[in-house]
């Protein structure tokens, strides 16, 4: 049955909402789609919910395809499960705790391992029963510290989560390649540019992990490439080589370190200015941020509340990249060191912080990491521990040594690629879907095990895959909108085609009633603009901001025999005869 505009629970707004950020959720608010009920969480209205089921049908029939089985866990679970995987601590603030009448531990599921490693657990206890796939499509839930971009960051949402089991790691890197090949199918048939990178597994775990970013400039997630090879990787997950030791002839040159009045340089740019008005390079070449060694230190909030500093090292060039240290850290929290964290190590000079006071065997004792670009016998310029003194020539390994290295600072453009191919480029997404290797981790902590074909207890090995149902609504629709309103793909819109009858002549609406039910015969879904007391121009803006994807105007063009159709994506339009229309609307839909 046609969705008729004029019973639709429907209010198109013609003022972007004030809590909206991005264009797309903007968009979403004013057409009606979806609506705020608490920050980070929406309700979905009638289109809304149309083209959020969609996406899901379009994930379970890849999931179906290659053998997945769905069922579906309750939201609301116990705490003892995330307690026995330390994920009851690890997961911080972000997870939803609550208490029952009695008193008892409880949480909103954020994601679902436990549970689904419980199930298999109780059920099968043979390798004969496995390999197996299960999946889910279900709400979630994280407290988002600061939930933003409507369906993009909320503390709810709906989620596809699948898990694979299997006796050995030949069959889950069989499984993992099977739920990579139907992510891309799924990617393919949602209809956005996406790219899948390497990926750091965060909390999750595992080894091998890969994400499936629909590109956005508005995307939280920066990923970089190569044209040249094809590597692609999420900027956390990039691993930049160990540069190479100098070469033993170049440390012997090197004078011996010396401290030398710096005054009023704090900063890595004040610094290279000191450097070079007070103590010129013997070369020639003038100092430069790239010369110095800028001592970051953190403090590190580890799940269980225990603190600790964390000093980084690296060139003063670079910058400390927070996504960055936030995968190297996890699953502690970082913040930067405050005034009071100074205050209780009074050998850290604020700004002229050097390698002499860092180190485990140091008089700090704080842990101390450097970055992979300071190479066994570089020399540096950087802080004495004293105010207005830094050291000039003080070279790792002869002069200083660290606790190990940290992947933190900063990735640039035209930074050389990890597999030496050639340079990177930056982009931003939006993260899909990312798909775990696992490996025994959930089914160790949950004692997971079946009989092998010697019969042999042995831990079952997991793979963990996820899409982001919900969110992808909202990618599609940053990615397809115009200044008009929405444009979604053919796959995804809540109906085959907007019938707009304007006018005040009974004719056309009788024309237009005729129309709708032959379409409808055809097979295609009709949103039909009924409404007699609307202007022609408020039906026009309304099926540009609703955004199905062909446009069928009947108006004043019936005097001449004839209807308007309209692409929505391209702006094209043509008057085709009325006896003509339907075959022309399902030529165009169906192909």
């Amino acid at each position: 049955m046609a969705t008729r505009l004029s019973t639709l629970f429907l209010r198109t707004l013609r003022e972007d909402p004030a809590d909206a950020e991005l264009p797309g959720h903007k968009l979403l608010v004013r057409a009606g789609y979806i609506r705020r009920a608490a920050p980070g969480v929406y309700s979905w209205l009638p289109l809304g919910l149309r083209v959020l089921r969609k996406v899901e049908q379009i994930v379970r029939e890849e999931m179906d395809a290659i053998g997945g089985q769905e069922l579906s866990f309750p939201a609301l679970l116990p705490s003892e499960p995330y307690e026995a995987t330390g994920r009851w601590t690890e997961y911080g603030d972000n997870l939803f705790r609550l208490q029952d009448r009695k008193g008892v531990d409880m949480l909103l599921g954020p994601t679902h391992e436990e549970m689904f490693t419980l199930a298999v657990k109780d059920m099968y206890s043979s390798y004969k029963e496995l390999p197996l796939t299960l999946y889910q499509i279900q709400t979630k839930y994280r407290d988002e510290a600061r939930p933003r971009a409507g369906l993009l960051r909320g503390r709810e949402f709906v989620m596809k989560d699948s898990y694979s089991f299997d006796v050995d790691d030949a069959g889950l890197e069989a499984a993992y390649q099977r739920h990579r090949e139907a992510y891309v199918r799924i990617f393919d048939r949602l209809g956005f540019d996406y790219v899948i990178v390497y990926a750091d597994s965060g909390a999750m775990g595992g080894s091998a992990s890969e994400e499936f970013l629909a590109v956005s400039p508005v995307g939280e997630d920066t990923f970089v490439r190569c044209e040249a090879s094809g590597y692609a990787a999420n900027v956390e997950a990039v691993v930049v080589p160990q540069a190479p030791p100098v070469d033993p002839a170049v440390v012997g040159a090197t004078p011996p370190a010396h401290v030398e009045d710096t005054p009023d340089s704090p900063t890595i740019e004040t610094l290279v200015d000191r450097a070079n008005e007070l103590h010129p390079r013997a070369d020639g070449r003038a100092w430069t941020a790239a010369d110095t060694l800028k001592n970051v230190v953190v403090l590190l909030t580890h799940p269980d509340g225990r603190t600790e500093p964390l000093a980084i090292g690296l060139p003063g060039d670079r910058e400390v990249d927070a996504k960055r240290l936030e995968a190297q850290v996890a699953p502690a929290e970082w913040a930067p060191f405050g005034d009071a964290d100074f205050a209780a190590y009074p050998m850290l000079v604020k700004g002229y912080i050097g390698p002499r006071m860092l180190g485990s065997d140091s008089p700090s004792t704080i842990r101390y990491l450097l970055d992979p670009a300071v190479a066994e016998g570089s020399a540096w310029v950087t802080g004495a521990d004293e105010h207005g003194k830094h050291v000039f020539d003080l070279v790792l390994g002869r002069d200083f040594t660290a606790d190990g290295t940290i992947q933190a600072a900063e990735i640039r453009e035209g930074d050389p690629s990890p597999d030496g191919a050639g340079p990177l480029t930056l982009a931003r997404g939006i993260e899909m879907g990312h798909i775990f290797q696992l490996g025994r981790k959930y089914a160790e902590a949950l004692d997971l095990k079946v009989l092998d074909e010697n019969g042999k207890l042995v831990t079952v090995t997991m793979g963990s895959y996820g899409v982001g149902v919900s969110r992808a609504v909202a990618a599609v629709a940053e990615a397809t909108h115009d200044d008009l309103g929405l444009c979604w793909p053919r796959a995804l819109a809540p109906a085959d085609v907007h019938v707009v009858a304007t006018g005040k002549d009974h004719g056309i609406f009788a024309h237009a009633e005729g129309l709708v039910a032959e379409l409808e015969a055809a097979g295609l879904s009709v949103v039909y603009d009924d409404r007699v007391k609307v202007s022609p121009g408020v039906k026009f803006k309304d099926a540009e901001l609703l955004g199905v994807p062909t446009i069928v105007v009947v108006g004043k063009g019936l005097e001449q025999g004839t209807v308007e159709i309209k692409d929505r994506a391209t702006g094209e339009r043509r008057e085709v005869a009325v006896d003509a229309a339907v075959a022309e609307v399902v030529t165009e839909i169906r192909g």
